[in-house]
C-alpha cells in the first residue's frame, strides 16, 4: 500500500494528513504551530506517520507541503499555495460546494471552485487581522473565555450591540470598555460576529457564492459565525463531514496521491 501526505503549516496551527491510494484518509493530526515552521511540521508529520506505521516522510510516496509556512518544509516533494489546497480539499470533500471563506489565523481568502477542485477565482484579506483567527483569539481573551466557549456565546443573543472599530486593537478596546460598562455580553459578541461576517461579504463576492458557502480552516467550527453569515449574508453555510481545519492539509495530500500515482 502507498500512502501519500500533505502538511499545511499555518501561521496559528500545523495539520498534517495521509492518504491511501484510494484517497481514504489514514491519518491527521493537528497540532498548535511553532515559532520554527519547520519544527511545526517536522512535529506534524511524526505525528501522523506512527499513526500509519511509518518511521519517515521518506516512506511516503509523494507528499505536499502548504500553507504560511509551505517553504520551510525541507521533506516534502514539492509545495502548492493553500488557496488552491483548500479548493481541492473541499472538493474531495463535497464536490456540490463551490464558494469557499477560509478563515486562517492571519487572513482571510474568498474561492470559487471549478468542477475539477481548481481554483476558478478568489480574494484575499491580508492587509489586516481583523476577522482572522487571531482576532477572535484576542476578542476570547477579552471576554475571559475560551474560544469555544466564546464561539457559542453570541447565539444566546437577543440583541446586537455593534461594534464599530475596524481593526483588532481598538476593536479589542471598545470589547473591553463595553464589559466594563455591563453591558450583555452575549450581545456585545453578537455584534462582534456581525462585524466579521461583513468583512466577509466581498470575498463572498469574489468567490462567487449565490445561494450557499462553506468555511475552512480554524474559524469554520465558531458556531456564532456561522449563525452571523448567515443572516448578513443571506446564505447557507454548508458544514463539511470532514473537519474544516483540515482542508489545506486534505487538499494537499489528494495532489500528492495525484502526482504520486501518475508519476508511478
Amino acid at each position: 500500500m502507498k500512502y501519500f501526505g500533505g502538511c499545511d503549516v499555518g501561521s496559528t496551527y500545523t495539520k498534517a494528513v495521509i492518504l491511501d491510494e484510494t484517497g481514504r484518509i489514514c491519518a491527521d493530526t493537528t497540532i498548535r504551530s511553532k515559532i520554527n515552521s519547520q519544527a511545526s511540521a517536522e512535529a506534524a508529520m511524526t505525528e501522523v506517520l506512527h499513526k500509519v506505521g511509518l518511521n519517515s516522510s521518506e516512506e511516503l510516496a509523494y507528499l505536499i507541503g502548504t500553507g504560511y509556512g509551505r517553504n520551510k518544509v525541507p521533506f516534502a516533494d514539492e509545495n502548492i499555495s493553500e488557496i488552491s489546497c483548500h479548493a481541492m480539499g473541499v472538493h474531495v470533500t463535497d464536490p456540490t460546494v463551490k464558494a469557499i471563506i477560509d478563515i486562517g489565523g492571519q487572513d482571510v481568502k474568498g474561492i470559487s471552485i471549478d468542477t475539477d477542485g481548481t481554483v476558478k477565482n478568489f480574494a484575499m484579506n491580508d492587509k489586516c487581522a481583523a476577522g482572522t483567527g487571531r482576532f477572535y483569539e484576542a476578542m476570547a481573551r477579552s471576554f475571559e473565555m475560551t474560544l469555544p466557549e466564546f464561539s457559542d456565546l453570541s447565539l444566546s443573543a437577543r440583541n446586537v450591540i455593534p461594534i464599530t472599530a475596524q481593526c483588532t486593537v481598538f476593536a479589542e478596546s471598545e470589547v473591553i470598555t463595553l464589559v466594563g460598562e455591563g453591558k450583555p455580553m452575549d450581545e456585545i459578541a453578537a455584534g462582534i460576529q456581525m462585524a466579521v461576517a461583513k468583512r466577509c461579504f466581498v470575498m463572498c463576492k469574489k468567490a462567487g457564492a449565490t445561494d450557499s458557502i462553506t468555511l475552512t480552516g480554524g474559524c469554520a467550527k465558531n458556531a456564532g459565525l456561522k449563525q452571523a453569515i448567515e443572516r448578513v449574508l443571506k446564505l447557507k453555510v454548508i458544514d463539511l463531514k470532514t473537519d474544516p481545519q483540515l482542508m489545506g492539509a486534505l487538499g494537499a495530500a489528494e495532489f500528492a496521491r495525484q502526482k504520486g500515482l501518475a508519476k508511478a
